[in-house]
């Protein structure tokens, strides 16, 4: 079974500045974290606090579970930490 991603929910850690998400092969949930600096890189101009990092999460979304989907065929991992590389 492919990777889902069923649960629109997500949210921002400051601690780790990252959005984090869910997405779930068969019956297991899969994490992902987004770096803050990985957003800024879709949208330069924007602040980094909570409410701007989610909005630009919200926005390029699709692309996000994209790249996502394809770390996550390669490495089969319950976690996984999305970078400005992977972008």
């Amino acid at each position: 079974m492919a990777l889902q991603f069923v649960n629109a929910s997500r949210i921002y850690n400051p601690a780790r500045r990252c959005v984090t998400f869910w997405g779930h092969d068969s019956t297991f949930e899969i994490a992902f974290h987004v770096d803050a600096d990985a957003l800024q890189k879709f949208s330069p101009r924007a602040e980094r606090g909570e409410a701007e990092s989610l909005q630009v999460f919200d926005v390029n979304r699709t692309r996000i579970e994209h790249v996502a989907s394809s770390i996550y065929a390669r490495r089969r991992q319950n976690f996984n930490r999305l970078s400005t590389a992977d972008f």
